[in-house]
């Protein structure tokens, strides 16, 4: 009982800091011609709602890339096509394609910063606390003080509310991931990941590990054998949840070219030149976005 209630203190305090931090202003509020991250965000819900998918990540004359182009996996993009839904039961303003760049009012603040904390609450949160008391060493009172550390790890906490990110929807999916394997359920821990990996492009860099564990563990049960029969179970779960997140896409070769020229824009270098300002700064960053 003593366990559940210290469980139940750490989260208070995760949400309470998470939320005190969001009362502050954002990178590039007020800011025109682009506005921030927080502005990129919300275009993604503005563009995602509005325009066909296969205009998501293409230039058109409704969509200009130049303006905060949507540059993240397909599972963001249907994370924003899910808040724009949302959030035009709420103000139908807030997501008005063309008119609605720049928008900036508390109410829509509130709104965005409770997207963010409830993606923690439903993802993020409940994947440390599991980490924490099922794959760490020490007694209950050291597992409690590992998962505060890591619910108020101010890294996080400054750029998904301080600035304006989802981070915690990737991480937490790759956390997911790593509970998985570390219980043994190597499907489901695949699945996480690769959800992960379908969210943001940056979890490439957790990606190696995960490959070197799970090739790791079919060798050592034989390739021959059962470890073969993992193997194939392993690629399946990869190759199907790749294909489901990018269904609408693989019907055109062209689709699935641009979205991988999007998320990977080495013929632009780490920055591109904003034709709004004519300049390369911080505000038009590509890839990766302050994350």
């Amino acid at each position: 009982m003593e366990t559940w209630s210290l469980i139940s203190i750490c989260v208070l305090l995760g949400l309470t800091t998470r939320w005190a931090v969001s009362f502050s202003s954002y990178s590039g509020a007020g800011k025109a011609p682009m506005f921030g991250d927080y502005e990129a965000q919300r275009h993604w819900q503005e563009v995602t709602y509005n325009l066909p998918v296969k205009e998501w990540y293409f230039n058109t004359t409704d969509n200009d890339l130049g303006y905060w182009g949507l540059d993240y996996p397909p599972l963001t993009a249907y994370h924003s096509l899910l808040c724009a839904h949302i959030a035009k039961l709420i103000d139908p303003a807030w997501v008005e394609l063309h008119t609605s760049r720049g928008y900036e009012s508390a109410s829509h603040k509130l709104f965005m910063r409770t997207t963010v904390l409830f993606a923690d609450i439903v993802i993020y949160i409940p994947a440390v606390i599991l980490f924490c008391f099922y794959l760490t060493d020490g007694s209950s009172k050291k597992k409690v003080a590992t998962a505060l550390c890591i619910l108020l790890y101010p890294g996080l906490i400054l750029i998904d509310y301080g600035h304006f990110q989802y981070n915690s929807v990737s991480l937490g999916l790759a956390l997911w991931g790593v509970v998985g394997l570390g219980l043994g359920w190597d499907l489901l821990g695949s699945l996480a990941f690769t959800l992960a990996l379908n969210y943001k492009q940056m979890e490439l860099y957790h990606s190696l590990p995960f490959f070197c564990y799970l090739l790791g563990k079919c060798i050592k049960q034989g390739l021959m054998g059962k470890g073969l029969l993992l193997l194939v179970k392993i690629s399946l779960t990869v190759l199907v949840t790749f294909a489901f997140c990018w269904w609408p896409f693989l019907s055109d070769p062209q689709q699935i070219l641009q979205v991988l020229h999007r998320l990977f824009p080495v013929d632009r270098g780490l920055f591109e030149v904003c034709p709004l300002t004519r300049s390369s700064d911080l505000t038009c960053l590509s890839f990766p976005h302050v994350s």
